[in-house]
């Protein structure tokens, strides 16, 4: 978009100047104009640019900062970050977050879907290390297991962490990001029914090592299924907590 487009944009009613930089900036790293590293021109001559004052572009500046599309370094100016997936999928954690307890099986339906996927990606591509990792977690989770008051924090945990390694062991950096981004309101949920179910500890173990065979293996649709059934065990926990809570429909 030519910078005479771009100040005939800032004045069209309804559209706010914050609105114009956000979108001219999105439309100049499309274009190519701007590419990852590059550093953004000087306010003065970006506001002249776009045809707004500095105090939207400096709004415009910030949203896209929370976003994780640009970065604004002390004394040397504002950059386009590296545009990685994981920096700019990290506020979708921030939205799940903000959903309250009636949509919980939901966002753990989407893990399901993309985390089965993963798992038969990462049965074709994992590593003896990425396995000996894994293994080494459901170790500690097993340890934690034996003790008369097992810390279901650091079960929670380990159970993340393994589930990581399988994300990433997908080679697939936006599918790893999309999982990262449900964990901190399915660690919540996962806490809640390790404390509050009794074995549910103990049975996501066997299936962990379950899944972990199937991976070890390379078989793609044991992994797939296993770790399907092994998801669809917290999503029916949730379906029961909901029906009978007061608080959700």
């Amino acid at each position: 978009m030519t910078p005479g487009k771009l100040a005939e944009q800032s004045r069209t009613p309804g559209v706010s100047q914050t609105d114009v930089v956000v979108e001219s900036i999105r439309q100049m790293i499309i274009d190519g104009r701007l590419r990852p590293g590059d550093r953004l021109p000087v306010e003065k001559d970006l506001a002249a640019a776009f045809g707004v004052s500095r105090n939207p572009l400096r709004e415009g500046v910030r949203a896209l900062s929370m976003m994780g599309v640009l970065e604004t370094r002390q004394g040397d100016g504002t950059y386009v970050t590296k545009l990685d997936s994981s920096m700019l999928l990290a506020p979708l954690g921030f939205v799940v977050d903000l959903q309250d307890g009636s949509g919980t099986h939901h966002l753990h339906a989407v893990r399901r879907i993309l985390e089965t996927e993963a798992a038969a990606a990462a049965a074709l591509r994992i590593g003896s290390a990425e396995l000996d990792a894994a293994a080494e977690l459901l170790r500690h989770n097993e340890a934690q297991l034996t003790l008369d008051e097992p810390n279901h924090e650091t079960v929670i945990e380990n159970d993340i962490a393994f589930h990581r390694i399988i994300a990433e062991a997908a080679c697939n950096p936006v599918l790893a990001a999309l999982i990262d981004a449900l964990g901190g309101r399915t660690m919540r949920d996962r806490l809640r029914r390790s404390i509050s179910q009794p074995g549910a500890d103990e049975t996501a173990h066997r299936e962990h090592l379950s899944i972990l065979a199937a991976l070890t293996a390379q078989d793609p649709d044991r992994a797939r299924t296993r770790m399907a059934a092994h998801l669809f065990t917290v999503e029916d926990y949730l379906r029961e907590r909901s029906i009978v809570s007061p608080t959700t429909k």
